[in-house]
Formats: structure tokens, sequence, C-alpha cells
């Protein structure tokens, strides 16, 4: 786990197993401080110390019999000290301390609180509908995800002085919503949850086909995406959508290894070795789509995961079943409108149709998605299957010229090199 250059002491480190411990266990901590002192802000930097303290002690000393317990007894002095620190400094939080139980002032010997799942709440806290979604991204990152600041700095490609500001914008934010560290009201909990899925969603897809800079994907990202998404199903089996969130992410991992070439180019869906697809996640996000669908009424992300496991599932791209896939994202417009769907129903449309019928879906988008790469991108695809590769060439350019990844931007550049080229067959 990497941390901030300031608290670098020497040249040992984490491995990746303790690594993920801390991760793993630092929510767990957050949430525990911030039921135990209701101050989501202090327990949260008291929590990043300790994760801190983790990481310079631990490659020393080794990871402690108890490093729950370790974690959050060096978490509660941090807070401590925190709140002493202050009053020391202008007698502002007197009442604070003054009425906080002594007991709640000393750290917690080894497992004397059984170890409780706040995921939830701590979800649902940091993705509070009074933050933008940049900022409820970032938290999840830090508070829930277990990354430091820097961290989720890299991941934004930001320096991390701007991402630390964010971060304390972000909590300042919340401590003026009033927002609290507890289930809302029943009829509160759906829109919530949908938003931490975005997030989650979000957070996953970034990671999978990063939107700039030099690679193609960050795995880091994914990875935490999953576990995350893994651990909230742990908490709502029975939520369909979760269900669905967590199929989606796993298939489309499934075909990871195979995206990416050797030299780290973009390898398209229709050229990537299917023998490369990693089956055993096939079979369990295939498992649990039909698990979601059968148990609940469909929704988007359950869609979207039906459609990647129809793909998961056929052996080239001549012998998908497009006429089912066209049919799925036909579903999904209807119970999520949006130009992403539609674009992606082209594609089905002209696999199914021909050329033309995807060609003319394009124009529902057109204003919408007329800066974006993917909607040229989809446009020259169809232009090629038509047969018209001069415009194919001109359209696969103003693709590369939009795409803000540079294997992604690579990879259009080529297409538009073999479309103009007269001589030049692809293998479909």
């Amino acid at each position: 786990m990497a941390v901030d250059d300031r608290h670098r002491a020497g040249p040992l480190s984490l491995d990746e197993a303790s690594a993920d411990l801390l991760r793993r266990l630092s929510p767990q901590v957050l949430g525990a401080l911030v039921r135990r002192y209701g101050d989501f802000t202090r327990a949260e930097d008291a929590a990043q110390e300790a994760v801190v303290a983790a990481v310079e002690a631990w490659p020393r000393d080794g990871v402690p019999e108890h490093p729950a317990a370790w974690l959050h007894t060096v978490a509660a002095r941090r807070y401590v000290d925190q709140v002493r620190s202050e009053v020391a400094r202008a007698r502002r939080e007197r009442t604070v301390l003054d009425t906080t139980p002594r007991d709640a002032l000393v750290g917690p010997p080894p497992d004397v609180e059984a170890p409780r799942d706040d995921l939830l709440e701590l979800f649902l806290l940091c993705c509070h509908p009074a933050l933008p979604a940049s900022a409820q991204l970032a938290l999840t990152l830090r508070a829930v995800g277990g990354l430091t600041t820097a961290e989720v700095a890299a991941a934004f490609l930001v320096p991390e002085k701007t991402m630390g500001q964010r971060i304390f914008r972000a909590k300042q934010r919340l401590r003026e919503a009033g927002a609290r560290f507890a289930l809302p009201p029943a009829a509160e909990l759906g829109p919530r949850l949908a938003v931490v899925r975005q997030v989650l969603y979000l957070m996953f897809n970034e990671g999978y086909s990063a939107s700039s800079g030099p690679q193609l994907r960050r795995a880091d990202l994914t990875r935490q995406a999953l576990r995350l998404t893994r651990r909230l199903h742990e908490r709502l089996p029975d939520d369909g959508e979760t269900t669905g969130l967590l199929a989606l992410m796993t298939l489309t991992e499934a075909r990871a290894a195979a995206r990416v070439g050797p030299a780290g180019e973009l390898v398209p869906l229709y050229e990537q070795d299917r023998l490369r697809w990693d089956r055993t996640a096939i079979a369990e996000g295939s498992a649990l789509v039909v698990h979601a669908l059968s148990t609940s009424p469909p929704g988007p992300y359950q869609i979207q995961a039906a459609i990647a496991a129809v793909h998961a599932e056929a052996p080239s791209t001549e012998d998908t079943d497009w006429p089912q896939v066209l049919a799925l994202y036909e579903l999904l417009e209807h119970l999520a409108p949006n130009p992403v769907a539609t674009l992606s129903r082209a594609v089905a449309a002209g696999m199914v149709h021909g050329p033309a019928a995807g060609l003319a879906l394009l124009g529902q988008v057109e204003s919408a998605l007329a800066a974006h790469h993917r909607l040229h991108a989809v446009r020259a695809h169809l232009l090629e299957l038509a047969g018209d590769r001069a415009a194919a060439a001109a359209a696969w350019r103003r693709a590369a010229e939009l795409a803000g990844s540079d294997p992604e931007r690579r990879h259009l550049h080529r297409r538009a090199a073999a479309a103009g080229d007269p001589g030049h067959n692809e293998t479909r």
C-alpha cells in the first residue's frame, strides 16, 4: 500500500497480503470509531493515521495477532489526541471532551468489541446526496476502499494536495449537511443505494477503461470496485440490482486478460483470444445473473449483466446471439433511457438487421454524444460493415481525436489507417 511521502521512514514495505488486510480492516475500524464518537471527520482522519502507523510498523514488527484490535486501539488513541490537541490550543472543544465518556478515551483491548459490519452505513455516508459525484467517489475510495490520499490522487491523476483539499471539503460539506452515520428511513434507502451502486459502477468503469492517461486500464480500481461490490452484496444478498452490478463487474473483468495485448495495446472484443477468458469468473457471473433475474424485478444492472453473459458464453463474435443482445438493449432503454444504451443498441441492430439499421439509430444520439469518441467509433464500425471504407476511415480518425486514453487513441488510428488502405481486409 502506498503512503504519503512524509510518512515513508525506510525501505521496508507491506507485502500484498498485509496491504489487502489493511484495506479490508480499515472501513471496519472507521465504522467502529464513528459509532463510538459520532464525528466522521475526526474518525476518518484517525483511521487513516492508524493505517499509516501499520504501514510503518508491520513490516518491521510483523502483523499483530489481532490486527483489527491493533488498528482500533491506535485509531482511538489518535482520535483522542486530536480532541485533546484542539482543546489545548483554543479550548473550543472542551464541551466535546467533557461529554465524552471516560472509558471512551482509552483504546479497547484486543477483541473486547465484536466486529460489526458498518459497510452499508459508510457507503451511504460517503455517497450522501449533498456531495457532488466526484467527491462521493473520492471519499468512498479513501474511507471505504482503504486507500490513502496519495493513492486516491493517483487514481484521479491529480496532485495529492489537490485530492487532500477535495476530501477535506467533502467532509466539511457532510458536517454542514448534518449527515448521520445511520441507515436512512426506508423511503430514502432505495434512492441512496442507487447512488452507492452508481459510484461503484463509475469506479469499476474508470479502472477497466481509463478515461485518460498512458494505460488502458487501472487494475487497482477494478479490484477495489469488485471487492467493495462483493462486500455490499454480502450485506444485501437479496437486492437484485446489487447482485446484478456484481455480476456485471465479474463478467466484464473475466475478459480483462485478453483485452490488453503484449505491448499494452487495446484488443477489441472480436479479436480477443476467448481461451484467455476466466471461465470460473464467467460461471460465477452468469449464476449471479440468473439468481437476480429469477428473484427480483429486472433492473438496469441486471440487464447489462445479462448482455455481458451472452457475450461471455458465445464461442465467437459471429456466433453471438445478437437477436437476444438486441432485445436486451431494447429492454435496457425502456428501463433506463440514456444515449449510451442507444449507442450500444445501434451496434446490435447493425449485427441483426444490417449496418443501415444501426446507422439510422445513431441520429437519435448525435447531439448528446457528438463530443464522445464512442459515437464516432460505432459509426466507423457500421460504415465498414456497409462497405464505405473512406467514410469509415474519417470516422475512425474523428474518434481518435476525441479519445482520452493513449492506447485507445493508438488503436483508433490503426483502424483509420486500415480502413483507408483499399488493399487491407479486416478479419472479423
